[in-house]
């Protein structure tokens, strides 16, 4: 029997709150029964919330759901979509400092981040929504005479949307609206270490009237989203995460004969050049390497510096480094939060000492997991700079996604260009110059999605499209107009009005 002393305590205890699937419309719990924690990885004690651990049974559920909404969507004129959307964004917009604290709380990230990551979904489905009124096809002259040629869009089917911890409510926006607006039905898989953020998007879209079994929630790690890839109703998988995954995905996905697009990994690079402004550089390097604690695909893990500016960039970025304020992101003067888990902080870890004892890099500072005082009930990891890096280095080469970056030297733009285009990957890349000419040289050579000139390789604007090259993805691009590529299929229309047979590349055309 429970003492006195111990119900008290456990009165005292604040309870901790449990959210549910959202399945037809309806907030459900998991078949399974099965819980799991959504914890802040800035102090593991603060539990923000249970979530259900879905099973294929769930998803089965949701994907029944998504099926049975597919027709009455698809034929919603396009426009109407788009009014709905609008009136999503506003509620995004009305909640967003609700929405950004709750997401620093369980992501980690500090609170001008978190807002940012939300006011991207805001920006995304504003920006998106247009489309329904812009879902443009296109005519063109027929071979024939009396004949009419054109094409339009039609929506894929029923979509599984599977996201990452980093971005919690812009990568699913970035699915989720280009979705809805082409008239598709969706089941997404939220990331499962931060789940109540793809949670406030959902609400957010019942809110606003989405009709019931058009968006379909389910929380949970592997089970839900093998289930989400293997299911033969399910006609689109979008995914962004690991390269690991991503690939099984593919596998997977061509045996089914499914749409994939994948967006993975990088291995992003800035280049800083003699004539360049050192300053700005370091500031931007700062922000491109420790931004989100370098859990961004995007992060400047390579500083690519001329050799006549190297030990001055080196002094001023690593002093700069040091001055860096590591805590809780819920504090307003923190600049580095947490990363996302145990496991991530000991995979950072262990990069570091691969840096420090196999690569033998120079550890110019940091390299150390903060586990005392303010830290001891957190995920910290000092920001890290490795200095006197070669290019094939192992730290130079695998993505690290952690608060660890590697400076480079290098003597001409061309030997940069190859140093940058030397990895795996081709997201990110970036010049400092103050050289026209090299800037246009270096955005013609490097092979990357996306190119800055004198800012850092992170930042993003929704209008243009985002994704990368070689291992980052599979040629598809999110965001922009380009994104209704991935979740449209154009169709050829021919009208024939002659009253005849006419063969096309056949019959002779009288003039």
């Amino acid at each position: 029997m429970a003492t006195a002393k111990q119900a008290k305590a456990k009165a005292a205890k604040p309870s901790v709150k449990k959210y549910s699937n959202y399945i037809n419309g309806e907030w459900v719990k998991s078949s399974s029964g099965e819980w799991f924690d959504n914890v802040n990885p800035a102090d593991t004690s603060d539990v923000v919330g249970r979530f259900p651990s879905s099973n294929a049974e769930d998803v089965n559920a949701a994907v029944a759901a998504a099926k049975s909404a597919a027709k009455r969507w698809r034929l919603t004129p396009a426009p109407k979509r788009a009014e709905i959307l609008f009136n999503l964004a506003q509620i995004l917009a009305k909640n967003k400092d609700v929405f950004t604290r709750e997401m620093t709380r369980e992501m980690g990230k500090v609170l001008k981040e978190a807002g940012g990551d939300v006011q991207e979904a805001i920006d995304c489905t504003y920006y998106t929504a247009g489309e329904g009124r812009r879902l443009h096809g296109f005519t063109t002259p027929a071979e024939m005479k009396d004949k009419f040629a054109m094409c339009v869009r039609q929506p894929v089917g029923i979509c599984g949307l599977i996201t990452p911890f980093n971005f919690p409510m812009a990568i699913p926006s970035w699915k989720l609206i280009p979705a809805l607006v082409c008239g598709n039905t969706v089941v997404l898989k939220s990331g499962e270490d931060v789940p109540l953020s793809s949670l406030n998007l959902i609400k957010a879209c019942e809110q606003a009237g989405i009709p019931q079994g058009v968006i379909n929630l389910v929380n949970g790690a592997s089970e839900p989203g093998a289930a989400l890839v293997g299911h033969t109703d399910v006609r689109l998988i979008s995914f962004t995460g690991s390269t690991t995954t991503g690939k099984l995905i593919a596998e997977q996905a061509a045996r089914d004969n499914k749409i994939v697009s994948l967006e993975m990994g990088g291995k992003n690079a800035i280049i800083v050049m003699d004539d360049a402004d050192i300053d700005n550089a370091v500031e931007g390097s700062v922000w491109g390497a420790f931004g989100t604690s370098g859990q961004r695909c995007t992060a400047s893990s390579r500083l690519v510096v001329h050799k006549k500016v190297y030990k001055k960039f080196v002094e001023k970025f690593v002093a700069r480094v040091k001055q860096l304020r590591v805590g809780n992101g819920l504090d307003p003067r923190t600049e580095v939060g947490p990363v996302i888990n145990h496991r991530a902080m000991e995979k950072i870890h262990g990069y570091i000492e691969i840096g420090k004892m196999i690569d033998k890099a120079t550890l110019a500072c940091g390299g150390n997991i903060l586990n005392k005082g303010e830290y001891s009930k957190g995920y910290f990891i000092e920001p890290t700079v490795f200095s006197d890096v070669k290019p094939k280095m192992r730290i130079a080469q695998e993505e690290i996604f952690g608060p660890v970056t590697s400076i480079i030297p290098f003597s001409t733009l061309d030997e940069a260009i190859d140093i940058v285009n030397g990895v795996s990957y081709g997201l990110s890349s970036a010049i400092y110059t103050q050289d026209v000419n090299q800037a246009f040289h270096a955005m013609q050579e490097l092979y990357t999605g996306i190119c800055y000139v004198n800012s850092a390789t992170i930042g993003a604007e929704v209008h243009l499209p985002f994704g990368g090259t070689k291992g980052t993805g599979n040629g598809h691009r999110e965001a922009g107009t380009q994104v209704l590529d991935i979740f449209s299929e154009w169709k050829s229309l021919y009208i024939d009005y002659s009253g005849k047979l006419q063969k096309a590349q056949i019959d002779e055309v009288e003039i």
